[in-house]
């Protein structure tokens, strides 16, 4: 008979989603980020004559990084939530195939048409719909479909921006481009209200009991889904600027029922509670925009860089010790990508508020720190991504 935990300790790349998917968005993180740097701050040429490096990035920072982890995170989740397995092995790496071709045919310039991208792209969306979708219709847990809902929206989102790419929606690159930050910021706003008093609670070394409000949940949905459909239709408009403060004050109110003493020494609960901190800080950016006129960009980069980025940043720390049978209460290298990425953060928000001069300078430290952050993670991680877990279980 085949050995089969010799077979195992060979493909543990291929084990489980979050250890291929990880790799690749961590991987590519950097090499998305120096590019930018390379076309926004140093000239470089730009290959692909038919989008623009602007609304390349926003893309692939969106629909190639941070899907990546999305990707990981919920092939591993779903497979605990259900006790299905999910894809392993060949399948899962068809499916990362189809995530890197969608990257690589999307910056392969203008001998390469752009609907192969698209198609690429659209074709690894629906493999994860589908990937996703199994093992939780087979057993019928239905309290998933609102987190499959919307990474079915995100594919649809990404289907609108090449449809605007291609010249069939005008309007579907701003459309798509938005929607999906949006879609992002929600799964997150949904994952951190399941586990995150959960982490607080079990992390913190003495007992704690956290504050959770149902009515505070379901009205900062609505007003969130709202929020959205606005900001699509009627950009940084009064009615955004009062949706925007109006859920500022709501997730205020939920971090601070959240909020422990001694939370910022605990670097694993640190990393996803500032995370969410600077989408809060968001809203009240976005709400500026309209009030004060700055720029959008300010805002939206809250979002991402700082909200987005810690987060899932944070998150595939933690699920990677999980999921490696390593110990989450001394996580390597946390505590200084955390530091770097905040400082990366105030340089890419708060810099180019008080000193607009020197804007392209500020975003140039901004994009180092980021790289620096994301590779000093890999370098630490990548080798749990590689190899068995160190307890002998499968995984």
């Amino acid at each position: 008979m085949p050995d089969v935990s010799s077979a195992s300790r060979n493909t543990a790349l291929l084990n489980l989603g979050f250890r291929p998917f990880f790799t690749v968005a961590t991987v590519f993180s950097v090499v998305a980020v120096l590019i930018w740097l390379g076309v926004y701050v140093l000239d470089w040429p730009w290959p692909q004559q038919q989008l623009s490096p602007l609304v390349w990035h926003a893309h692939e920072m969106v629909f190639g990084y941070a899907m990546a982890v999305i990707a990981g995170f919920l092939l591993t989740a779903v497979k605990n939530w259900t006790g299905v397995q999910t894809l392993r092995g060949l399948p899962l790496l068809l499916l990362v195939v189809a995530w890197l071709a969608g990257r690589v045919l999307l910056l392969a310039g203008s001998h390469v048409p752009l609907y192969w991208a698209a198609m690429a792209d659209c074709a690894f969306g629906v493999g994860l719909v589908l990937a996703l979708a199994c093992p939780i219709f087979k057993v019928r847990q239905w309290k998933q479909l609102g987190i499959l809902s919307k990474i079915v929206l995100l594919l649809c989102s990404n289907l609108l921006f090449y449809a605007g790419l291609l010249g069939y929606y005008p309007d579907g690159v701003q459309i798509g481009l938005y929607s999906g930050v949006y879609l992002v910021m929600a799964l997150i706003f949904v994952m951190a209200r399941r586990v995150l008093p959960f982490f607080i609670e079990n992390g913190m070394g003495h007992p704690v009991t956290l504050t959770n409000r149902a009515w505070l949940d379901i009205t900062s949905l609505l007003l969130f889904v709202v929020f959205w459909l606005a900001d699509v239709l009627q950009p940084d408009s009064l009615l955004v600027a009062v949706l925007a403060g109006a859920l500022f004050f709501l997730h205020v109110l939920r971090l601070t029922g959240w909020y422990v003493s001694g939370i910022f020494k605990v670097p694993l609960l640190a990393v996803l509670y500032l995370g969410y901190g600077w989408l809060v800080v968001g809203f009240a950016l976005k709400a500026a925009v309209f009030v004060t006129g700055i720029s959008p960009f300010i805002a939206l980069h809250a979002f991402t860089y700082g909200g987005i980025g810690l987060f899932t940043l944070g998150m595939m720390a933690r699920v990677t010790l999980g999921h490696t049978g390593r110990s989450l209460k001394a996580p390597p290298v946390v505590a200084q990508v955390i530091s770097i990425m905040l400082i990366g953060t105030l340089v890419r928000v708060l810099l180019p508020l008080l000193d607009a001069g020197h804007y392209t300078l500020w975003i140039g430290i901004s994009q180092v720190l980021w790289m620096l952050s994301f590779t000093l993670l890999l370098l630490v991680y990548l080798p749990m991504w590689l190899r068995p877990r160190v307890d002998g279980q499968p995984g």
